[in-house]
């Protein structure tokens, strides 16, 4: 894996890092392209049962690399079909993986970096860290599904209100919104990640799998065609080994431990 994203596998936790520190990992075309390999393959990989992305030094993702625009202001036009629909794979790769995504973020998130953390499943945020949508600071609409995600975790007028005005917003504030899920103390992101991975790592996969699979598709399904297909995924969980584990765990009044392929 390129060294702007470092990818990493370790009991059953994948581990995405970008890794351009000195810039606050802003998106420049070849970490876009190495982020789209490493969900891809974070999606594909058998060893990982959960996928945790995070950023190395002072911040998660400061957005797009502005720097990289401006050199390319002739024809950049041109080049964001391009590189949206790399960085697009990669957002429905962790949307389709069928594993638990975590965004262990800190410092500042802005821009493509919202776009990315609201495509995982859960959110940890260390308190002190700075949100931004920031597109229209530099004059231009979302991308990477940001105007998907937001109205959909806030309603239309928040959302609006963010994109559109694009002030910064602090961790307590968006977990308020509900959307982070927990703030933790910033010495203790690392910590608090690491638990919450391990706990989802060691948890029933299968029915982890089938969960996301069906809050994913409830988007464009009525109602009818929702409970069928709820009934569907429960009876695939009931005859997956799991399944008897966790009812004879739950009877028996112990831990169940489940299957780790």
């Amino acid at each position: 894996m390129s060294e702007r994203i470092l990818y990493a596998v370790s009991g059953g936790i994948a581990t995405l890092t970008f890794n351009r520190p000195q810039v606050m990992n802003a998106l420049d075309p070849e970490t876009i392209g190495a982020f789209c390999a490493a969900c891809e393959q974070a999606e594909s990989d058998k060893e990982a049962r959960v996928i945790v992305l995070r950023g190395a030094g002072p911040a998660f993702i400061a957005g797009g690399d502005v720097t990289s625009f401006k050199e390319n202001l002739a024809d950049f036009s041109s080049k964001v079909i391009e590189l949206a629909g790399e960085m697009h794979r990669g957002i429905l790769a962790l949307r389709r993986a069928p594993k638990a995504v975590i965004a262990s973020v800190h410092g500042a998130v802005a821009g493509a970096g919202m776009s990315i953390m609201m495509a995982c499943d859960l959110i940890i945020a260390a308190e002190g860290t700075q949100f931004t949508m920031a597109y229209s600071r530099i004059a231009t609409s979302p991308d990477g599904g940001a105007s998907w995600f937001l109205p959909r975790l806030v309603g239309y007028q928040k959302a609006m209100e963010m994109l559109l005005l694009a002030d910064a917003v602090d961790a307590a504030a968006m977990q308020a919104m509900g959307i982070v899920n927990r703030v933790v103390p910033a010495a203790g992101l690392e910590g608090a990640t690491l638990m919450l991975a391990q706990r989802l790592a060691a948890g029933p996969a299968t029915a982890y799998a089938e969960t996301k699979a069906l809050v994913n598709a409830s988007v464009n399904q009525i109602l009818a065609n929702h409970l069928d297909a709820e009934a569907q995924a429960f009876s695939r969980c009931a005859a997956h080994a799991d399944f008897a584990e966790g009812v004879t765990a739950f009877v028996d009044k112990r831990k169940a431990v489940y299957q780790r392929s």
